[in-house]
């Protein structure tokens, strides 16, 4: 199996360093899951199927003032060879404010003041600090 997250995310972390203003991803239902919670929460500028190619998703990255990156750190919290699971309890005891987390759960893709909000456990997927 390919993990395509990894892939995804090692591109979006590429292109913030080479400071590109866009980068193309291979189109997956669960990357544009992924892509629609970071447009929503800000870390990108949005995010849009390649007119050329309707297998390749374009993403615009998103920088602040000063020219750095949005996204400062992105790591995978859950790997092929070591899942991770958290209940509702060990969600609670996250700090929200520093960390940003992505779950998959049962009902999707969702972050963490979402899942403590419909008070759901999940598996990790990305930290992003």
């Amino acid at each position: 199996m390919k993990n395509h997250f990894w892939n995804m995310f090692t591109n979006v972390r590429n292109g913030q360093l080479a400071k590109r203003s866009f980068i193309y991803q291979k189109k997956i239902i669960l990357c544009e899951a992924f892509l629609k919670i970071l447009w929503d929460e800000g870390f990108i500028v949005g995010y849009k199927i390649s007119k050329k190619n309707n297998d390749l998703i374009k993403i615009f990255l998103k920088y602040t003032y000063d020219g750095k990156p949005t996204i400062n750190c992105m790591k995978l919290v859950t790997k092929p060879g070591r899942r991770v699971s958290y209940s509702i309890k060990q969600i609670w005891k996250i700090d929200s404010s520093k960390n940003f987390i992505i779950f998959s759960t049962n009902k999707g893709l969702k972050t963490i003041n979402d899942c403590k909000r419909l008070k759901i456990g999940g598996e990790p997927f990305i930290l992003i600090n």
